[in-house]
């Protein structure tokens, strides 16, 4: 999902609400044309259940996605004071062994902080994440052969444990990125709009007076909402982003210098 995919999404949604206002209508001043009825308590029942999903969608779906970006943008700064923390206890290690964890270190941020900023390309980012996992087992490697050099079992249990530590967040900050709304809920979600949409012009012909206000306002509000689901959802690509967190990881390795 890009920035103009999100852009298109919402403007196709847009304009097939507005068409939805208008056909609903037309077919609702026909309708009137041929009968004075009107719409009967049953119609109004089924309107009111429609426009509650509706309502419901959004609410879950928008809670949903902003949990979403919480959570990633939570993990980045969790992994940060992680890392943080390994590297200081590097410091429990002889001075003799510290320089090649430390560069593989080094490696290891900028190897993060080039996955946030090559989102955009997937192929990129996923190299970078393989070059990551990889920089984690040398670390491992480096760290647990420090440590049977230093035969020391209390800073031991210090230094793998607070590695240890770092490899989960990260795995759980890139399990995150995956995570998203399923695209059938979107599809549903935007799908009871057009519904919600159709009734509403419908109904919006028993009072013979078009409102332009009302219904521009009507479909502008939905399909914003719909774009703000979606900008949450990929919050590397949209307007709303997690970028300036990955800041306090620029930071972290610039005091690694």
């Amino acid at each position: 999902m890009t920035t103009l995919s999100a852009l298109l999404l919402t403007l196709a949604e847009l304009c097939g609400m507005l068409l939805c206002l208008e056909a609903g209508m037309r077919i609702g001043l026909k309708r009137i044309e041929k009968s004075q009825a009107g719409i009967g308590p049953g119609f109004g029942a089924l309107e009111g259940a429609v426009f509650g999903l509706l309502g419901l969608l959004v609410a879950f779906t928008f809670s949903g996605a902003a949990v979403r970006f919480d959570t990633k943008r939570n993990l980045i700064v969790d992994e940060a004071n992680a890392i943080g923390t390994a590297y200081l206890r590097i410091d429990l290690l002889p001075p003799a062994l510290q320089p090649p964890i430390r560069e593989a270190f080094r490696q290891y941020v900028d190897a993060h902080i080039a996955v946030s900023q090559k989102m955009q390309d997937i192929p990129a980012a996923n190299e970078e994440i393989a070059r990551a996992v990889a920089l984690q087992h040398d670390i491992w490697v480096l760290g647990v052969n420090a440590c049977r050099e230093m035969n020391y079992p209390a800073r031991e249990s210090l230094i793998l444990s607070s590695f240890n530590e770092m490899f989960d967040i990260a795995s759980a900050r890139i399990a995150a990125g995956k995570m998203y709304t399923p695209r059938i809920i979107l599809v549903l979600l935007a799908t009871v709009s057009l519904v919600c949409s159709f009734l509403a012009g419908f109904d919006a012909a028993h009072r013979k007076t078009r409102s332009w206000v009302h219904t521009l306002g009507f479909a502008i509000i939905l399909a914003l909402t719909f774009y703000v689901i979606v900008d949450l959802e990929y919050p590397r690509v949209g307007l709303i982003r997690i970028s300036s967190m990955d800041q306090v990881l620029v930071d972290l390795r610039a005091t690694m210098n």
